[in-house]
């Protein structure tokens, strides 16, 4: 087979955050140029400052910018980009905008457009699972009825056959949208309407199956890569079954537990799936683990992962990089099909948790706010992929993810030991985040003995502690604020004077007075604003942290160097 390679000169990263400085550091690492795209909320983000050029989408709502391909393509255009990286998420699995950037003649760093049309849609991928020997989890390979609450009804005997407990799942996207789980038959119907309407507001397509829940499973994923001349291989598995709403808060490889023998029966399953579809470039088969040993083929995510770092640490290599370079037509490099050849018996640990602007003491409800401390990690073995910085403003515009923290070491008790110190050095002020669940799981005995399911964050995780440490801190913080503030008042009042001894009537003191009195009653509401991965307020007290911003860096140029 003859191969033509077509060198990439400009990468237009058409994504935010972490993932999109990630993307753009491995360009300039290969001496490729890249573009930054943003929309009017990002425009001093990280990633637009460190991209040698950028282009703005539009207003804030991702509907208005980052999901509209057509303004990416013109992007593309008006910068010269030869190429568009797509992260996760946003565009990055969307067939039609990879069919669009071929038409366009730009190279779209991922499957082709026909590769992601299969495996995209979900029903289809299971069928072909199913057709090349990989068992699938029980359930329909067919769309199920949900124009009314009536037609869902029907649905009801194939459901019986499924069993019960049973998924109710989106054919297109993931991220745990479009899912529902069903206990009892009467709550099917609807479920599966209120499944498919968020698919479709999420995805643009509201198909959803049924699929059987499969109680105490593991999720364990198989990392792909697949080069022009049809070579697939897979670097290795990742335990990603600490989750949150169908969400993964904590990923790590290898999966734990697992012999040689049934990783590599695992790899093998995901090539297989992978090989039935013509896979070029990189993408992720799922599988649930069922406490029997009987493994079951989810679905395939024909896209980079936010995890894929770990897969990274303990194979030695740099998936973004091979990313580029297929491509580019080139074919897996020597680096990756060595990785490969001993993925099944890994030399190494790495475990990395997502720390995102959520409150895990309230459902882990997305928070927003100023970033007033930001001090990362270091140290042997430790890497943090961060999207932002001290200064930095959060909203609520995208999804929460701040950074990932990953740490790697020899074994998995060694990596544990690692993760706990370097969450101690983290800390974050000024915005609530998942820190504290996370210093909580790297303590929990349950965790170290790799004692995990699906369900482990519904069965363990009891925020309540937490929720009362959080409000005690922040009464004593506000007594403390407000005492002060007597202090000061009277020490500038003349002896005597009817004001001595009285708080200022600024209304500083009383509103402080007043938090203390409510945090103390309450002890039972969200953490407060101020969380490290101590706990213990960075730089002063948490309460006072809520309310003392750090002052935003002056903003520079967004492109160039």
């Amino acid at each position: 087979m003859t191969v033509v390679t077509r060198p990439l000169r400009r990468v237009l990263v058409a994504n935010r955050g972490e993932i999109a400085l990630r993307i753009i550091r491995a360009c300039r690492e290969m001496g490729l140029e890249s573009v930054a795209v943003y929309s009017d909320a990002d425009l001093h983000a990280r990633h637009v400052r460190a991209a040698d050029m950028a282009v703005r989408l539009g207003p804030p709502p991702a509907t208005e910018s980052y999901l509209r391909a057509d303004a990416v393509l013109e992007a593309a255009r008006r910068s010269g980009a030869d190429a568009i990286h797509p992260g996760y998420g946003f565009l990055s699995e969307r067939a039609p905008f990879a069919a669009a950037c071929e038409a366009a003649g730009i190279t779209f760093v991922g499957p082709a457009s026909e590769t992601l049309a299969g495996l995209g849609d979900k029903l289809a991928a299971r069928r072909a699972a199913r057709e090349v020997g990989v068992p699938i989890v029980p359930g329909t390979l067919e769309p199920a009825p949900v124009s009314s609450l009536e037609s869902a009804a029907s649905v009801l005997d194939v459901a019986e056959g499924v069993g019960w407990p049973l998924m109710v799942k989106a054919s297109a996207g993931g991220g745990g949208r479009g899912m529902r789980r069903v206990d009892r038959p009467e709550d099917l119907a609807a479920a599966l309407v209120a499944a498919s309407r968020e698919a479709e507001a999420a995805f643009g397509d509201g198909a959803v199956y049924l699929e059987r829940y499969v109680e105490g499973a593991r999720h364990v994923e198989v990392q792909l890569l697949g080069d022009v001349d049809g070579t697939i291989v897979a670097l290795g598995e990742r335990d990603c079954s600490v989750q949150r709403r169908h969400q993964k808060l904590v990923e790590e490889a290898p999966a734990p537990g697992l012999g040689e023998d049934a990783r590599r029966r695992l790899h093998g399953l995901g090539v297989a799936v992978a090989r039935a579809f013509g896979l070029r470039n990189a993408a992720t088969a799922e599988f649930l683990l069922a406490p029997d040993g009987s493994t079951w083929f989810l679905e395939v995510n024909t896209r980079l992962q936010v995890e894929h770092g770990v897969t990274e640490l303990v194979a030695g290599v740099d998936i973004v990089h091979e990313q580029l370079r297929i491509a580019e037509g080139r074919p897996l490099s020597s680096e990756v099909r060595e990785a490969a050849a001993r993925a099944a018996s890994p030399r190494a640990h790495a475990i990395e948790v997502r720390v995102s602007a959520e409150d895990p003491a309230n459902s882990f409800l997305p928070t927003s706010g100023t970033i007033s401390r930001w001090r990362e990690p270091g140290g042997p073995g430790v890497r943090v992929d961060a999207g932002v910085g001290e200064g930095d403003t959060v909203a609520t515009h995208y999804d929460p993810l701040l950074a990932k923290l990953l740490v790697v070491a020899t074994d998995r008790p060694a990596a544990l030991a690692r993760l706990r110190r370097a969450l101690g050095e983290f800390e974050i002020g000024g915005i609530q985040t998942t820190m504290p669940f996370h210093g909580w799981l790297a303590a929990d005995p349950a965790f170290a003995e790799a004692r995990l399911s699906t369900s482990f964050v519904a069965e363990r995780w009891d925020p309540r502690p937490l929720r009362g440490e959080a409000a005690q801190r922040a009464a004593r913080a506000a007594a403390a604020w407000a005492m002060a503030g007597t202090a000061r008042s009277g020490a500038l009042a003349e002896p005597g004077s009817p004001r001595a001894g009285r708080p200022s009537d600024d209304g500083t003191s009383a509103r402080w007075a007043a938090l203390a009195a409510g945090s103390a009653a309450a002890g039972s509401g969200s953490l407060s604003g101020a969380a490290t991965g101590r706990g213990d307020g960075g730089e002063g007290p948490a309460a006072a942290m809520s309310w003392r911003q750090a002052g935003r860096r002056d903003a520079t140029r967004p492109w160039g160097r």
